[in-house]
């Protein structure tokens, strides 16, 4: 019997588990695929706080931030870059809401006249209005990270403390009266002190086992990778503003904002599109194609690059954009950890050390009211 079970060897999952193990809890994770299966693996590692608008969100972010640094000096091995995130404002309007909305996010920032643009990003096209740099902002290579956060917790802090069991489907709850004291799976009953729903993009239905709702949909994303180039090109997470709106809408149809940055190996990553169409993989070479010329339109020199593939993945989305992180009152000894949309790897370590001051009864250093599971009405899940 384990203290815990995690539900879910994503990166949250993994931070999870790598909290709860640090805090002397004896953990055990299941996922029913590899490490970093689902949304984890088709991310793009962003950590990042610039497009958070004030609140409980940009809290965690905060939060979140600080300790991926601290993870990178005592675990590592996931590369972690902190290489700083630029917004840009196609229009002098547009500028003027980016410098409004990062004083009120209160968090060190440099404002970029157009004139500066040139000096972070050498290669961003001409006619911008300006921009905002976040010296916070960072990447980490997100299956890398989940590998090593599991890793790490099972070599660190004593043997057995977190052990791991893949290829394991959850099909119910053991429970006893009221309380969720364990999963049924298709490999026999596990028994828990308490079990954590850390499912993703599934999260809705692996809360409806135990019969619960959590309104988690999944909100598709297609990335553009590049050929390796031999110098980089982008220097920086590099966005426009309209990517801060599109992570923010609630519509269901097709949104698409550039979104490019450089990674260790050389390629560049192009993203970002956003659609709810259910777990279709479908290629969309139209999609494609708009994040494509976006990109080109932000850095003209890709114009020149050949794409060499793509991917897509599920963010799982909630309707207030908010995850949902804590104890289920309707279901006592089942808690939660996902919703986080396309903010997951950043959030992950927040989430992961919260949860588990949660589960050894300390009290949290941030307040989990906003993303307590029990806080949607009727009609939400749609």
């Amino acid at each position: 019997m384990s203290d815990v079970i995690i539900v879910g060897a994503g990166v949250v999952g993994a931070a999870c588990a790598y909290y709860a193990a640090r805090a002397g809890l004896d953990v055990t994770v299941l996922d029913r695929g590899p490490v970093a299966g689902g949304t984890t693996g088709a991310g793009e590692g962003n950590v990042l706080v610039s497009d958070k608008e004030p609140g409980p969100e940009l809290d965690l972010a905060v939060l979140s931030s600080r300790l991926w640094r601290e993870l990178a000096e005592t675990s590592g091995g996931f590369e972690y870059e902190p290489k700083g995130g630029l917004v840009v404002a196609e229009t002098p309007a547009i500028q003027e809401r980016l410098v409004e909305l990062a004083a009120e996010q209160g968090l060190p920032h440099d404002v970029v006249p157009a004139g500066g643009l040139r000096a972070l990003e050498p290669h961003l096209a001409e006619g911008l209005a300006g921009g905002v740099h976040y010296p916070q902002d960072a990447q980490v290579q997100p299956m890398l990270a989940a590998a090593r956060l599991l890793r790490h917790g099972a070599d660190s802090f004593g043997h057995g403390a977190l052990k791991l069991r893949l290829g394991v489907t959850v099909t119910g709850f053991v429970r006893s009266g009221d309380r969720v004291t364990g999963v049924r799976t298709d490999d026999g009953d596990m028994l828990a002190g308490a079990v954590v729903n850390a499912a993703g993009t599934w999260g809705g239905e692996l809360a409806a086992l135990a019969g619960v709702s959590l309104p988690v949909l999944p909100r598709r994303g297609f990335i553009l990778v590049t050929e390796p180039l031999p110098e980089p090109l982008v220097r920086h997470k590099v966005y426009t503003a309209a990517y801060v709106t599109d992570v923010a809408s609630d519509s269901a149809g097709l949104q698409t904002s550039a979104v490019v940055e450089g990674t260790p190996a050389g390629t560049v990553l192009i993203g970002a599109s956003r659609e709810r169409v259910g777990f279709d993989r479908t290629t969309s070479l139209p999609v494609l194609s708009r994040l494509a010329a976006q990109a080109v339109a932000l850095f003209p020199a890709l114009g020149a690059v050949r794409a060499i593939r793509s991917y897509c993945g599920f963010r799982p989305y909630c309707p207030d954009h908010l995850p949902v992180i804590g104890a289920d009152p309707r279901a006592p000894g089942l808690h939660h950890a996902c919703g986080h949309e396309g903010a997951g790897i950043g959030l992950a370590p927040a989430t992961g050390h919260l949860l588990a001051q949660v589960l050894t009864g300390a009290r949290p250093d941030l307040d989990l009211h906003p993303f307590r599971p029990d806080r949607f009405g009727s009609g939400e899940h749609r």
